[in-house]
């Protein structure tokens, strides 16, 4: 089965593609020919990855499915939430939205913190969504070289203490947020084909 993925980042890709079992093919947007970013103009996330999804379905007519993905700290109700990619301005630096992060984060006695992720399906003419939930804890300073985004700071919880951007992916993928709904579509689609 061929699926659109509504993104063109290669992280993400990469770790949907490395979660995926044999029979599943994901295209990136780059790979179905289409080469622009698409607008998350909403307040929640669940309605900024379906926007994703009916813009590739509209573009392509095609199977396709699409992911958003947020930081919620409780110490910053919520923050940055919806704007966790453009949290220290348009340009999407991850390393200048960590920095603004723990710049806010300074001082805080509660530095719990969960990533939540939505995947919409567009399949065969119907919506369906989607959640994974990682939660965890703000580290004091960046750590680690791997991942994306802010896995320099992340330390998800039951985990040995390293930072997502210090496991290998297949580490990570114990504890991500992505992966877990990415389960929830596999099976989903599999008990569907």
């Amino acid at each position: 089965m061929n699926l659109i993925f509504a993104s063109n980042n290669a992280h993400k890709v990469e770790e949907l593609r490395a979660a995926l079992p044999g029979g599943f093919r994901i295209l990136s947007l780059r790979e179905a020919g289409i080469d622009q970013d698409i607008p998350e103009p909403h307040d929640s996330l669940e309605e900024n990855a379906r926007e994703k999804a009916r813009v590739i379905r509209r573009l392509t007519g095609g199977d396709c499915f699409s992911e958003d993905t947020v930081l919620e700290v409780g110490a910053l109700n919520g923050a940055p939430g919806v704007h966790s990619a453009r949290y220290a301005g348009e340009d999407r630096s991850p390393q200048a939205n960590t920095e603004k992060l723990l710049r806010e984060l300074n001082g805080a006695g509660d530095r719990s913190a969960r990533f939540r992720t939505i995947i919409c399906l567009c399949l065969q003419g119907e919506e369906y969504l989607f959640e994974g939930i990682c939660t965890g804890q703000i580290a004091l300073a960046p750590r680690g070289t791997g991942g994306f985004g802010y896995d320099p700071v992340f330390v998800p919880d039951g985990s040995d203490g390293r930072c997502f951007a210090e496991m290998t992916l297949g580490e990570k993928n114990r504890f991500s947020h992505r992966r877990k709904a990415l389960d929830a579509l596999i099976a989903f689609l599999t008990t569907n084909k």
